[in-house]
């Protein structure tokens, strides 16, 4: 499936470009193994004209056939570029950006790069329960990798301490995985699925 850029997104948001929409899939928990549980999956990145991606993930726990039992979980955050805010930016709260986004060319983006020939990337996600998630990590064309650099919990919140990601565009499709720290062991295999992304609705036609 070839990548579509849209001709109104900021240009910084170009690198994540191929996330953007919405993803279907079936994954596992744990290692994936022959007793770990199914799962589905559904994925949204949008873009709402701000340097950043808006994330949403919500799942379901399912039997071996994909027949739905009960809802797992959903979390939402945001992903964007890791470079310094400045006045240009929007925020903190309602302060509005510039009308000028910060980054007006593609040369602009291509400052960025990094020693690597990618971009380092931040991402956001929040998770019910009083957890909070920041990861910084590095986009290299279609590939994605994430660590967190701070997990936040409430008190009374289930034990997490670190998590990492990985994405990655594979003849169309999203494939990651997702490595957690909880509950006094190191990281290891918490999850990973396969999404396929939905047709855009006014292609569906």
């Amino acid at each position: 499936m070839p990548i579509e850029i849209p001709t109104d997104l900021t240009p910084e948001l170009v690198p994540l470009s191929w996330l953007i929409g919405q993803w279907e899939g079936r994954g596992r928990l744990g290692s994936g193994e022959a007793d770990s549980e199914h799962f589905f999956q559904r994925v949204s990145f949008r873009s709402n004209g701000l340097p950043y991606l808006e994330y949403v993930a919500e799942s379901w726990l399912t039997d071996e056939d994909g027949m739905t039992l009960r809802p797992l979980s959903v979390e939402m955050g945001f992903w964007a570029l890791d470079r310094k805010l400045g006045d240009a930016d929007g925020g903190p709260g309602l302060i509005p950006a510039d009308i000028v986004p910060a980054l007006t060319t593609a040369d602009d983006v291509e400052a960025l790069r990094n020693d690597s020939g990618g971009f380092d990337i931040t991402a956001t996600i929040v998770h019910p329960g009083g957890i909070s998630e920041l990861y910084y990590g590095t986009i290299t064309g279609p590939q994605i990798q994430l660590a967190t650099d701070a997990v936040m919990r409430r008190e009374g919140a289930k034990d997490y301490t670190a998590a990492t990601r990985i994405f990655g565009l594979v003849n169309g499709d999203l494939f990651w995985r997702w490595d957690v720290a909880a509950e006094g062991n190191s990281l290891e295999a918490h999850a990973s699925a396969i999404l396929k992304k939905l047709p855009a609705p006014d292609a569906a036609e």
